[in-house]
């Protein structure tokens, strides 16, 4: 697994951990047993974890990830710092480091932020541009129901349109804040969002960010 996959990875089980089985968290509808029962069936079970993006298997995803939640919390960490199997595709390198560093990190801000007094982590540079890189290659994909034109920009200026229209709404802010804004945490991101009024007000409501 890769450096910073591997790092997420066992941020996010000590989270859990210490939240305990029933704490909030960003996901609506979700506690951190869900969450765990959610990160462990997407890496354990592929002929479930489809039903995220395959309408038909949705029924299936939400039996095998409500029997993973009945399992025993400590298995659930256990699951998730072990890793994937053996055979799995997230064994290799290239499809840890472009699947599980924003998942990993985006999960565990979702613990974290939703418990009482949080402070944002400090984040290296060289973390800030490998999630600003997936964030490059993943914006139209999350901004795709966006109810606005929406630009991401660094505060040195870069940018990326994750939808084209009008009004254009930009948030500016780090790496790691954009993506939390980008996959519908809007409310726990800490940005700077310029526009129109009614725009922005349209954008914080919507439902339609993320994946």
């Amino acid at each position: 697994m890769s450096t910073f996959a591997k790092r997420e990875r066992l941020l996010l089980a000590d989270l859990l951990e210490t939240a305990g089985p029933d704490a909030g968290t960003l996901c609506e509808g979700w506690r951190t047993r869900d969450l765990a029962a959610h990160v462990v069936v997407r890496e354990r079970r592929p002929d479930a974890a489809g039903g995220t993006l395959v309408k038909q298997l949705a029924p299936r995803l939400r039996k095998v990830t409500a029997e993973y939640a009945a399992k025993p919390y400590e298995e659930l960490i256990q699951l998730i710092r072990t890793g994937p199997p053996r055979f799995s595709p997230f064994q290799l390198k290239q499809v840890d480091e472009a699947a599980n560093i924003v998942e990993f990190y985006v999960h565990g801000e979702d613990v974290r932020r939703a418990q009482p007094g949080w402070s944002p982590r400090e984040l290296d540079r060289v973390f800030q541009d490998a999630l600003w890189l997936r964030l490059e290659r993943t914006a139209r994909l999350v901004g795709r129901g966006a109810p606005t034109g929406l630009v991401l920009r660094r505060p040195d200026g870069r940018t990326v349109v994750a939808r084209r229209g009008t009004p254009v709404v930009t948030v500016t802010g780090e790496p790691s804040e954009l993506l939390m804004f980008a996959y519908g945490r809007q409310d726990a991101a800490r940005v700077d969002v310029d526009g129109d009024a009614d725009a922005i007000a349209e954008l914080r409501e919507s439902r339609q960010l993320g994946i």
